[in-house]
């Protein structure tokens, strides 16, 4: 095969200023043109494995997607895809919609936002460059032959330059592809594309760095690439839906703050978690923020890590690196965010955070690693609290209370006290309005006298207390649990 270079100017450093392209060969003759979209079919399936900066400092995703058929969308026909996402323990399932002049997504299912942007930045992202339609912006179809197909702005106008023909070897195949690429920083970026198919082979791309090694920005690879009638999506369910349907919190705020230094003063650690009341079962979301230990406004960067849960004797239980499929976590930029889903039992579960140090992915540290740990209450499925936490004396006032030893509005002053005082904690209700403490119904008593025997468990104590709730009877301060005590004093019968 002959391959023709036309006008390329490179040094013989790794890292000099690529300027100028231009490629041609006889499968590829001066002239053929690309653009974003080009050959995209109904019924076509990709499958890609991908990573974006942006999104948990390009923690790797499976992202599959088949061309339904068309959308009418006010006067403009986009391309519909069902959608299935593969992020580390979840399953996100919907519908995506794509332009056709160019193939970005503009609208679909709200739980695949963020992988809708990460899609548009890279899968999609040379549809900035060569889109079908000439008139839109300038651009349009882009010939192979062109010495350059544009400049990246927010990196110092780098030029985007096709710079050789590489035949390469993907999951989904062999494939003849053109290599696109500019420098970014102290690296070269580079997309390889293939003549007549909609969207890049692979990518790898670096982010702009005034200094030191440059992080990925964006890298994926084609896994799978066919055209069906039917969708292959059949009978998969998202356990966003899954999650939902149990009762989990899927909507996750993260209100707990934990900042702590390292047992060994190496680092200081910040930590934001939630929910506030993480359930066996359920989702939780972890920010953790590496700092300098002397300065907590300089984040450290490259930081190797993991969360652990550990035994009693320091043994490991769980690895959260390695259900991710990985040795260590890691952390370019030492802002990470980190989602598992709870394993451990009801009560309080250590969860280690052991850093093993400052080097570029896949380099061992050279430094001996540091941890902290944290606790974290856990709570049963049916949202009760974790049995551990409550002390035998709370029993006793319940059964005080069953055999008229304190009254009611003791009764419901002091389990006020326990809840605010997060002592007590029970799943958030429905606060009422109405009610009075005269208005307890009997068995409501009668559970508090099971509950203090073992006749009952926890969980029906609790939902006879959010009934008392809901009913207006008990009231209870907003919002039910804060981070810190108030620092109030028990009622006169709490000791």
């Amino acid at each position: 095969m002959l391959v023709l270079f036309l006008g390329i100017t490179v040094t013989s450093s790794a890292y000099a200023q690529i300027e100028a392209g231009g490629v041609s060969s006889d499968t590829l003759p001066q002239g053929t043109t690309w653009y974003a979209g080009e050959g995209l079919e109904k019924g076509d399936f990709f499958s890609y494995s991908t990573c974006f900066v942006d999104y948990k400092e390009c923690t790797n995703f499976q992202m599959d997607f088949w061309i339904k058929g068309d959308k009418i969308v006010g006067s403009e026909t986009k391309w519909l895809s069902e959608v299935v996402v593969y992020d580390g323990n979840k399953i996100i399932v919907g519908e995506m919609e794509l332009g056709k002049i160019a193939p970005e997504p503009t609208g679909g299912t709200p739980e695949l936002g963020v992988y809708r942007g990460a899609f548009k930045s890279s899968i999609a992202w040379l549809s900035a460059f060569a889109t079908s339609d000439g008139s839109s912006g300038g651009k349009g179809p882009k010939a192979f032959s062109e010495v350059s197909w544009g400049k990246i702005g927010n990196i110092g106008g780098q030029q985007v330059i096709p710079l050789e023909i590489e035949t390469i070897t993907v999951p989904a195949g062999t494939w003849e592809t053109v290599v696109m690429s500019w420098k970014t920083g102290g690296a070269v970026s580079k997309v390889w594309i293939a003549d007549d198919f909609p969207f890049p082979i692979k990518a790898k791309t670096y982010t702009h760095v005034a200094e030191g090694i440059p992080p990925p920005e964006y890298d994926f690879k084609l896994l799978k690439y066919e055209n069906r009638s039917d969708s292959p999506f059949v009978g998969i369910k998202s356990t966003v839906d899954e999650l939902a349907a149990a009762g989990c919190n899927t909507d996750i705020e993260r209100n707990v703050i934990h900042k702590r230094s390292s047992d060994d003063f190496k680092y200081q650690v910040h930590v934001f978690y939630g929910p506030e009341d993480p359930v066996v079962g359920c989702d939780m979301q972890w920010l953790v923020n590496f700092l300098k230990f002397s300065d907590e406004t300089e984040f450290l960067n490259q930081v190797q890590y993991d969360i652990l849960v550990l035994d009693d004797e320091g043994k490991v239980k769980r690895s959260i690196a390695n259900e991710n499929g990985e040795s260590h976590l890691y952390s370019p930029s030492g802002q990470a965010l980190v989602d598992f889903v709870v394993k451990e039992d009801p009560g309080t579960a250590n969860y280690t955070i052991i850093i093993y140090g400052l080097s570029p992915k896949g380099i061992a540290p050279s430094v001996t690693s540091d941890l902290l740990t944290i606790e974290v209450p856990i709570y049963a499925s049916d949202g009760s609290i974790p049995v551990a936490k409550i002390p035998s004396w709370i029993k006793n006032n319940a059964g005080w209370w069953a055999d008229g030893t304190i009254d009611d509005n003791s009764f419901v002053q002091g389990i006020q006290f326990l809840i605010k005082e997060k002592i007590m904690k029970i799943p958030k209700t429905t606060q009422g309005t109405g009610g009075s403490s005269n208005d307890i119904p009997p068995w409501i008593k009668n559970n508090a006298g099971w509950w203090a025997n073992g006749d009952i468990d926890d969980g029906s104590f609790i939902k006879g207390l959010q009934f008392l709730i809901k009913e207006g009877i008990m009231k209870v301060p907003q919002p039910y649990q804060s981070n810190t005590s108030s620092g109030a004093e028990p009622p006169a019968w709490y000791n």
